[in-house]
């Protein structure tokens, strides 16, 4: 038989902080009376966590309401933004997007490092985020969130990038990992464009989704329960594998360009794909041309070509949902979001009947930038876990 215990005073005012700090995280500023009608706690105990969170440096008076009533009860509190300064960055196989923002996640600095191929990425890099640190008036960086190509095991960070990516991808991680100040955290691009796709895009309603990322390559992202999963390798998702009838078998050893479900929706098979329908394909660039393509096909209605790509998808996806059962898959990626709703439509109704799972089919609303948008929410959470305290 277990006791139940009672908090000490000492951890009651730590969970009482940071109620109110995650609130004034939450909704901006805000007065003393007001954060007694949200969290309920007593006038004395809120007058005194704002006094204690003042003195710690993370909280101070930014001015007063605009209620007729002066005086104390109409300060306003807020939290010290800059108390702590993180960066999100984005690793692709066309170069680097990066930003600076700080405690509250609020951008205050960005930089885009194309690749060169002249060997001068990593330095170049590096030399960016040290300028963007300064413009947001950083002297460290608290933490960075770094999403990128390939495995990263769930225990110990290492990279396995399966043998198809540019060697500047592990000087690169190597470099940024090298400041004893700067907490690193790595993780697969497409989990962290899972993050926020779940927290600012499509699936905000949902604690169980799977997103299909639909880029240059193919990637998911799986959240069960409210968790982002990864598995014993940190290959969850890595659904460009899939040996799917008529595809070829992908080659574990030199990835999954040689068959699988990478060859039938990847952006170059999409580019083949239009070819074969007759539709314009735009020159190579930095973007997947099959964004173009697929933003083109609906402007013009190009019904056939997109129910056939739609078939593709489809047929991917219904493994998915045959061994995990989501219930809801958004389409994300440069590729999902040029489709919209339209693209996901014809896959829903294609999905409907390959499976006898009731799933929903979503045009992402993150975008491109949800690996960057996620990076920023994953350092963001690591950040105040340190600063605020608690878990």
């Amino acid at each position: 038989m277990t006791t139940a215990r009672t908090a000490t005073p000492s951890t009651a005012r730590a969970i009482n902080d940071r109620l109110a700090l995650d609130l004034l995280l939450e909704r901006g500023p805000l007065t003393a009376s007001t954060l007694r009608d949200l969290t309920g706690l007593s006038r004395p105990t809120v007058a005194d966590l704002l006094e204690r969170l003042q003195r710690a440096g993370l909280v101070a008076v930014v001015g007063e309401s605009g209620e007729q009533r002066r005086g104390p009860n109409a300060r306003l509190y807020a939290l010290v933004a800059d108390r702590a300064h993180l960066a999100g960055i984005d690793i692709r196989a066309t170069g680097v997007s990066l930003v600076v923002a700080d405690l509250t996640g609020r951008t205050l600095a960005r930089a885009e490092v194309p690749a060169a191929g002249d060997g001068s990425l990593v330095d170049r890099t590096m030399a960016a985020l040290r300028a963007a640190a300064r413009e947001a008036g950083a002297e460290r960086l608290h933490t960075v969130a770094i999403g990128a190509p390939g495995l990263f095991d769930p225990a110990t960070g290492e990279h396995n990038n399966s043998g198809d990516l540019p060697r500047w991808h592990t000087d690169l991680l190597a470099a940024l990992r090298s400041d004893p100040a700067t907490a690193v955290i790595v993780d697969n691009e497409v989990n962290l464009a899972g993050i926020a796709e779940h927290r600012l895009g499509a699936a905000q309603d949902r604690d169980t989704f799977v997103l299909c990322w639909l880029s240059h390559g193919v990637g998911a992202a799986v959240v069960l329960d409210g968790r982002l999963r990864r598995g014993a390798s940190g290959g969850t998702g890595e659904i460009g594998y899939l040996p799917l009838h008529g595809s070829g078998l992908p080659d574990a050893d030199s990835g999954c360009s040689g068959g699988g479900f990478h060859t039938t929706v990847s952006s170059a098979a999409i580019c083949d794909l239009a070819a074969a329908h007759g539709l314009p394909v735009p020159p190579c660039g930095s973007a997947p041309r099959g964004e173009a393509v697929v933003r083109n096909a609906v402007a013009a209605g190009a019904a056939e070509f997109l129910d056939e790509l739609a078939q593709r998808i489809a047929i991917g996806v219904a493994a998915v949902c045959a061994v995990l059962d989501p219930g809801c898959v958004v389409l994300g990626g440069e590729i999902g979001r040029a489709g919209g709703a339209d693209l996901a439509d014809r896959v829903a109704h294609r999905l409907a009947r390959l499976v006898p799972l009731r799933t929903e089919v979503r045009a992402g609303t993150a975008g491109g930038g949800a690996v960057l948008a996620g990076a920023v929410l994953t350092a963001g959470d690591a950040v105040r876990r340190d600063v605020f305290g608690g878990s």
